[in-house]
Order: C-alpha cells, then structure tokens, then sequence
C-alpha cells in the first residue's frame, strides 16, 4: 500500500491520536459532578478510606462509639447526594486531617508518595549495575585460578598452601 505524497504517516497520525487522548484525559470534566450526574458515594469505600479518630483503626473495623458516630455522620452525608469528595472533605472539616487513612498528597505528605518509588528504582539501578560487576568478577575468578590467590594477602596465601599441603 503506498503513501498519498503529502498525507501523514502511520506514525504521525498515531502520534495525533495520542495527543488527543491525552488532552482530553488531562483537561477534566467539563461540567460540575453535580450537573452531570456523578455516581451516588460508596459507603463501604467511603468508610475504608477514613479512620477511627479515637482509636486510630479504620472506620469499617472500629467499633468504639466514636467510630458509630462517624459512620452515622458518613451515611447522612451520603443521603443528602454528596460526592465522595464532599464527604471526604465535610469529614476533614468536622474531625480533621487524622479522619484520613492516606495523607492528602501535598505539602511534606508528598514524600509518603515519592520517596518508595524513588528508593525502589534507584535499588533496581544499583543493581542492574552491580550484578554484570558480580558476574564478571566471578567469570574472571573461575577462568584463572591466578586472581583467587592474589585476592589473598601473603599470610593468607602461605597458610592455605601448608594446608593444602598437608592434605594431600
């Protein structure tokens, strides 16, 4: 099949179609949650992503009167049609930041977010440049008995020679 001269490539309208995609993901609802008729809030989601703030155990578990109180303040909410943002949010207002099980993701809460995958690549970077090293040494070691005793200082040496020695 050939081209049309002046007609895009498979790779650029593939390209055009990403872009695309890619704006609309990033450009957000264009009405209210409200207006466009978002789904009614979870209970049962609503509730594991809150804590007890009396005995510091996740609302769907606790079972201190606190925590009844909580629920009863979550299923009201949940009755008046509010988004599971707007529960979230009423909930941080009455009971403050603790009520949350995950810490909101900004300010110095960010580095619960950043740090573990950070640490994680730089162990993967370590050691997809640390094993090849092992590898080598060991390929090295095995090919030429010469670089094993000169890895050993010159007691060492003597020592293991009488004890080979001795051995055999």
């Amino acid at each position: 099949m050939s081209r049309r001269p002046g007609a895009p490539g498979r790779p650029a309208a593939l390209a055009v179609a990403l872009l695309l995609a890619l704006a609309v993901a990033l450009s957000g609802p264009l009405t209210s949650a409200a207006t466009a008729g978002a789904p009614r809030a979870s209970y049962n989601q609503i509730v594991g992503d809150l804590m007890c703030t009396v005995c510091h155990e996740p609302l769907a578990v606790a079972q201190s009167p606190e925590a009844f109180q909580e629920r009863g303040v979550v299923r009201t909410l949940i009755g008046q049609g509010e988004t599971r943002a707007q529960v979230e949010r009423n909930m941080v207002a009455a009971y403050g930041a603790a009520v949350l099980a995950l810490p909101p993701a900004h300010g110095f809460n960010l580095l619960v977010y950043v740090v573990p995958p950070v640490l994680l690549a730089v162990g993967v970077v370590t050691l997809l440049i640390a094993i090849p090293k092992w590898r080598r040494r060991t390929r090295l070691a095995a090919s030429d008995p010469t670089t094993a005793a000169s890895v050993l200082d010159a007691g060492d040496a003597r020592r293991l020679d009488e004890d080979l020695a001795r051995g055999a």
